[in-house]
């Protein structure tokens, strides 16, 4: 299954560029002013398995194959991109619908899935039928063969912004990105959606030969209890968000074995969950500052 590039290139994505130019006014003081603003697309995008439809959500028009395999596997409809026996993505007047042919066993687990959800209230989330559901168990990751440094944390940091260009463009997405051990970006995606921008990532690691337990996951977003559960299900240790996490997430990243790290941005950052997977160094600083 090809997979697009992630770097952001107009030319590539062809009729589904992520941005589009709008007239706007401008008004500063007592002065308004007409103008052009490049604006971030938002758009329908559909996921049918085996020709039945599963859900819709709202996102760049852009990487959708990765979308499509990253929500799949988050969401436990498949179990690894062999699941995945074919992949097309349709444009239509009402957005895009991405079609997967996944493997009969994988469509039975599927189909008794949708079985149980039907008549009964839903909170709202994707397949979840009770709001017991919503936090899942989730068992402990093993520990990090090594402590993560708190200078490959600041270095992929400090790269994040400037891999960001269609939010330097439109202000109005967020960002994924897979950090190696030493903090340099390999893969970023972006997004209008913070939980889309982290599938879309999770769907190129899963095609890449990429060893997910060395390495970390930088968000530009709040890290939210579903940010946490997408890193696990991906067998990420680490979590760095440069906005704040929640309560649950702090709990769920507590229970799974995962640094989660929030307000990172230049050389400082908050540990909310196992700073003992930090290197000495940032151990010893964190404690005096207690």
């Amino acid at each position: 299954m090809a997979l697009i590039n992630s770097a952001f290139t107009p030319e590539a994505l062809a009729g589904n560029t992520p941005h589009v130019l709008r007239d706007v006014v401008r008004v500063r003081g007592p002065q308004a002013d007409a103008g052009h603003d490049d604006i971030a697309r938002e758009q329908a995008v559909a996921l049918e398995y085996n020709g039945i439809s599963h859900a819709a959500l709202m996102a760049s028009p852009a990487h959708i194959e990765e979308l499509a395999l990253g929500f799949s596997f988050t969401e436990g409809i498949i179990e690894s991109p062999a699941d995945v026996l074919d992949l097309d993505v349709e444009t239509t007047a009402l957005g895009l619908i991405a079609h997967l042919r996944i493997t009969s066993a994988r469509l039975h687990a599927l189909k008794l899935r949708r079985r149980s959800l039907m008549g009964r209230t839903s909170c709202g989330l994707c397949g979840v039928e009770s709001l017991g559901e919503v936090p899942r168990a989730l068992p402990a990751l093993a520990a990090p063969a090594s402590p993560w440094t708190r200078a490959a944390i600041d270095h992929a940091l400090g790269q994040l912004r400037q891999c960001q260009p269609l939010h330097n463009l439109t202000g109005a997405t967020h960002a994924a990105a897979w950090a190696t051990t030493q903090g340099s970006i390999a893969f970023i995606y972006e997004d209008v959606g913070r939980h889309n921008a982290l599938d879309k990532l999770i769907g190129r690691l899963l095609c890449e030969p990429t060893d997910r337990t060395q390495g970390f996951i930088v968000v530009s977003s709040r890290a939210s209890f579903e940010m946490v559960q997408k890193t696990h299900a991906a067998g990420v240790r680490a979590l760095v968000a440069v906005s704040a996490p929640t309560t649950l997430a702090i709990e769920l990243a507590h229970s799974a074995g995962i640094l989660l790290a929030g307000f990172a941005r230049e050389d400082r950052f908050t540990v909310y969950a196992h700073p003992e997977h930090l290197d000495l160094s940032a151990s010893q600083a964190l404690s005096q500052r207690a």
